[in-house]
């Protein structure tokens, strides 16, 4: 069975500015992959590149075995986009912007049913005769996403679509995005909720200039990287020189450490010790995909 996605050495400049630098990256089938990093890390532009907006400099990318530049007609048809931007034909209602697209792809009224189904499955169903123009943002949102799986592609690549939304789009969205994995769509999503991604996403690769500098499943991720997470209320203190390091974030007297272990633990609580210093309250918890993230890509500005 051929992956949903290969990327084989894509490299992307602009001018001096080298956005992609030797992507390796292989999507198999019916994955629910996340791929994350900071503003700026080239994660849009590999999703440029695989939607055929712009080509890569060197490299190759298909879509389940076609080359997105050398058959790109037969790629784009087997991949839906959701962009970040809003951008919208303002002349249509919502049912007819879906038919249209669908229609882009060779999909005639046989695929009103799966229209239908987008539409109750998204809560458009009563928006399906308004006018792209007249709806809130959450629902242009909503059409957007509809727009993307209109006809019907087995890998769908979700940028930031949950991105500015309310609580309640936000777990429709996912309830119908899981359905469609269920039913063997690939997900492809990039999202700065990472407790999305943790949540959803069964394998993670993190981007940082333009590189790929981790790429496993969530729960080798975390059980890797994220270690633990000591919270201590210590009041308006200076920490001892030893444990600084093992700072994580510091806000009103309250220190946050990650640490990976308990020998580290009991390392901190020692020097806060030594240095006549007490804890008025700890919290321990298991790190997240966010400690994760910070800890790999955490240094790379915005």
């Amino acid at each position: 069975m051929k992956p949903a996605i290969q990327i084989n050495g894509i490299h992307k400049s602009f001018g001096g500015l080298h956005a992609l630098n030797g992507v390796d990256l292989t999507v198999e089938q019916g994955e629910f992959f996340a791929l994350l990093g900071p503003n700026g890390a080239g994660k849009s532009t590999l999703i440029n590149i695989l939607a055929g907006l712009i080509k890569p400099s060197t490299g190759d990318i298909s879509v389940m075995g076609f080359d997105v530049v050398q058959q790109y007609q037969q790629a784009r048809k087997l991949l839906g986009v959701v962009p970040q931007e809003l951008v919208f034909d303002p002349f249509f209602n919502v049912r007819e912007m879906l038919r249209f697209q669908a229609g882009y792809f060779g999909c005639g009224p046989e695929n009103d049913a799966w229209v239908d189904e987008i539409l109750e499955g998204l809560g458009l169903s009563d928006k399906a005769h308004t006018n792209m123009r007249r709806l809130s943002g959450g629902m242009k949102r909503r059409a957007l996403i509809a727009q993307a799986l209109a006809h019907k592609p087995p890998v769908i690549v979700l940028d930031e679509p949950t991105a500015g939304v309310d609580v309640e789009l936000r777990q429709m969205l996912w309830e119908f995005i899981k359905k469609l994995n269920r039913d063997g769509h690939t997900i492809i999503l990039t999202t700065h909720y990472l407790e999305e991604a943790e949540a959803l996403c069964s394998r993670v690769a993190m981007m940082k200039q333009g590189k790929i500098v981790a790429l496993d499943s969530t729960a080798n991720l975390l059980n890797k990287f994220a270690g633990k997470q000591l919270r201590l209320i210590l009041g308006d203190v200076n920490l001892p020189a030893s444990i600084q390091p093992l700072l994580r974030s510091q806000e009103k007297g309250a220190f946050t450490f990650a640490l990976h272990d308990m020998v580290q633990i009991e390392f901190v609580l020692s020097a806060l010790r030594e240095a006549n210093i007490k804890v008025i309250d700890m919290q321990l918890n298991e790190a997240d995909l966010e400690d994760v993230f910070l800890s790999l890509v955490g240094n790379q500005n915005d």
